[in-house]
């Protein structure tokens, strides 16, 4: 049985779950898309296209590539993971009794993979043969499953920990059901047998692109609009209390659409060096949490999130690579993705092709970019490390 897992940022990947987009990004409407969190309508062929290249570059470098929704239909082939997953989905109150019966027997009907295509696609009003009082007064396209665009974003629904994964808690309406799914493929796929998970969608709010594994032991966990003050708190207690690390710091991060994760801010890209947007670089302050012979939380005070974060992995300095060449150029290198790379290994880093400034600077310094074309996966608001959810590590 293999040991699925990682302790680090930038330890050699050996195998990443990618979800290639589906008809969940066709679904999407000027009308619909601002709650469903895209800043625009993506083309999905080139999506698909532009998806296709990044799941080759990774396996160019002898990654093994996971799919979502292959994993989900295989999981969907055992009765009680299918029984689940309807239960889950139409639990919601706004279909009320006959139409929720309704989809409960229809949906539980269905072949595994149509059945993975519309816990994924969603189902419109128009596209149901029952006629109800619900149904009657929705407007024809409305939806009665709601699309999950944002399953492209494979890193904020699960984070992998030293043999184990958590499970997370996302914070937008529009994201809740996709931990319902990637839930489900850990509890039942073989694959997964045996894994312990930790958190879950029932605590409170902890998203995984707000986490960074900056060393074995040392992890950083951003806290703003996605990932509460509770939620980190919980996290920070699991980890400490189950030895999945010695030090988790706390990192506040402004509520904002820019910087809804900590990975949109600073991700890294060898041992010792992180890719940082440096409009916020120096205004980043962490607070460091530690466990007590007693078992209870000690919180250290707040100090630069550079000092604090070389002290917690015990070296001299962590270096940093600003994004851009001036304000300008890093505010729309940031707002594209430029600090949002994945380490297939130390030094060598995937990153959108279009940041051009910060894909030179990255090379100056000795770091290896495989650059990859992200026009229409950017829409949402996510680059290579949000597209990827690491299962091993070296």
């Amino acid at each position: 049985m293999t040991t699925w897992g990682a302790s680090s940022e930038v330890g050699r990947l050996r195998t990443v779950l990618l979800h290639r987009p589906g008809q969940e990004l066709a679904r999407l409407t000027p009308r619909n898309n601002d709650s469903l969190l895209f800043d625009g309508i993506p083309w999905l062929g080139r999506a698909q296209d532009e998806h296709d290249a990044f799941a080759q570059a990774l396996r160019d470098h002898d990654v093994e590539v996971l799919y979502l929704v292959e994993l989900l239909t295989e999981t969907l082939e055992q009765a009680d993971a299918r029984a689940e997953i309807v239960e889950s989905t139409t639990s919601t109150l706004h279909l009320g009794d006959s139409l929720r019966r309704y989809l409960v027997a229809a949906l539980s009907d269905l072949a595994p993979a149509d059945l993975a295509a519309v816990v994924t696609a969603g189902l419109r009003n128009d596209e149901v043969a029952h006629r109800s009082i619900v149904t009657s007064l929705l407007r024809p396209d409305d939806f009665l499953v709601d699309p999950l665009p944002n399953l492209l974003f494979t890193r904020d629904s699960s984070v992998w920990l030293p043999d184990r994964v958590a499970v997370t808690s996302l914070a937008m309406p529009a994201r809740v059901r996709e931990t319902q799914l990637t839930g489900l493929v850990y509890a039942h796929h073989p694959r997964f047998a045996g894994v312990e998970r930790v958190h879950g969608p029932h605590l409170e709010h902890l998203e995984g692109g707000d986490v960074l594994l900056l060393a074995p032991g040392v992890v950083a966990v951003g806290v703003g609009e996605r990932t509460t003050p509770a939620g980190f708190e919980r996290f920070a207690a699991t980890a400490l209390r189950a030895g999945l690390a010695e030090s988790v710091l706390a990192v506040p991060i402004a509520q904002e659409r820019a910087t809804m994760h900590l990975d949109t801010i600073v991700t890294m890209v060898d041992v010792d060096t992180v890719v940082i947007y440096p409009n916020m670089a120096d205004e980043l302050r962490a607070l460091a949490v530690t466990l007590d012979a007693d078992g209870s939380l000690s919180v250290a005070p707040e100090r630069s999130f550079f000092d604090a974060a070389a002290d917690a992995m015990g070296i001299e300095r962590l270096h940093r690579i600003d994004t851009g060449l001036d304000p300008v150029t890093a505010e729309r290198e940031q707002w594209d993705d430029g600090n949002n790379t994945l380490a297939i290994d130390a030094r060598l880093a995937v990153a959108y092709e279009r940041n051009e400034q910060t894909n030179a600077r990255l090379e100056e310094h000795g770091i290896e970019v495989v650059a990859i074309s992200g026009s229409e996966l950017g829409s949402g608001r996510g680059g290579p490390r949000c597209m990827s959810c690491p299962v091993l590590r070296d």
